[in-house]
């Protein structure tokens, strides 16, 4: 098998040090790896294949001789390292916001859009985490009876904001249960014990450049410009893994057993949903696993041919890292591995 030089642009960031340990959970043939990332950051070491290995500082130059590149980084940066990864004859795999809606670059999950990725011109993008997560649970659905309108509300958690965000969180917590002030940097109310209505800027519709992502790439992925859908994003204080509520109009009628089988056969779906012995997905339970978990199954009551259901997933994993891999497990190797 051949062996590949790889780079990872911000790898000691949450999503790049995930896209390092996932790398080699996957067996992926990684012969050099090359982790990069700010000037602060440099001399560091990132643990690879039990060794330490040091990180660089991240430059243009630095990506000559490279067969992949993961950007897990800005949408500025990306641009810059993007480009010049491609000129330097390497797979570019973006991670960040940069390249999604250009028509020319693919927006890529495996296990929904594979014969996309084929298609690239030297980048491919991976979709927002909460987008990966929602397409991954209602292909199925989409398939077998058509979706026309869905409606999503997303919990997501505050690794999905960065290293920061996290801290934030913990000392947050901490300082409250003392009776401690805490003042917020992160965000701008408190995280710990509440809940944000507000991810991202807010577009001119009242929708945030978040939620907005989640409908603008769930259309492009599957080829359906028009697919009416509707999200509310909000910040919750869970430390990883995103939650959605989620309510698809069917073309056609699909109880609720037919849905529970479609999703028990979906790639990259695990169905846990026995509500009666309080069974369903949870983010504790789906931290560190690659799968999205499907549960609370049932028949929407306010109209005709409805269903609603809760998706969760480790927003870091699958919703990141675990499909960045994928997409070059895919496009070098030629493989849909779960």
């Amino acid at each position: 098998m051949a062996a590949f030089n790889v780079a990872v642009i911000g790898a000691t960031g949450l999503v790049g040090s995930e896209v390092v340990r996932r790398l080699e959970g996957r067996g992926f043939p990684v012969k050099n790896l090359v982790p990069m990332a700010s000037k602060k950051s440099s001399g560091t070491l990132v643990e690879f294949r039990g060794e330490g290995v040091q990180v660089v500082q991240a430059s243009e130059d630095g990506l000559r001789g490279m067969d992949l590149v993961f950007l897990c980084v800005g949408q500025e940066e990306a641009v810059r390292y993007g480009y010049a990864a491609k000129e330097a004859g390497a797979l570019v795999i973006d991670k960040s916001n940069a390249f999604r809606m250009d028509p020319e670059v693919p927006l890529v999950v495996p296990e929904v859009n594979p014969k996309a990725a084929f298609h690239h011109k030297g980048i491919v993008a991976s979709p927002n985490c909460s987008t990966i997560q929602l397409v991954v649970a209602i292909k199925p659905l989409y398939d077998a009876v058509g979706i026309k309108r869905l409606i999503v509300s997303t919990y997501q958690s505050v690794s999905g904001t960065g290293k920061d965000a996290v801290t934030e969180l913990r000392d947050q917590t901490e300082a409250l249960l003392k009776g401690e002030e805490y003042r917020p940097s992160a965000y701008p109310y408190r995280i710990a014990f509440n809940l944000i209505p507000h991810i991202d800027a807010f577009e001119d519709t009242g929708y945030t450049k978040e939620e907005m992502k989640l409908v603008r790439e769930t259309r492009k992925i599957l080829e359906d410009p028009g697919l009416p859908i509707s999200a509310t994003a909000v910040r919750v204080p869970v430390f990883v893994g995103h939650s959605e509520a989620v309510t698809v109009d069917t073309q056609k009628e699909c109880d609720v057993e037919e849905a529970r089988r479609l999703w028990s056969e979906a790639p990259g779906v695990v169905l846990v949903d026995a509500p009666e012995a309080l069974l369903y997905p949870m983010p504790v339970d789906c931290e560190g696993r690659d799968e999205v978990f499907v549960g609370r199954v049932r028949r929407d009551i306010s109209c005709e041919r409805g269903l609603t259901f809760w998706v969760v997933a480790d927003n870091l994993r699958k919703g990141a890292a675990t499909n960045a891999v994928q997409i070059a497990e895919l496009v070098l190797l030629g493989e849909v591995s779960r």
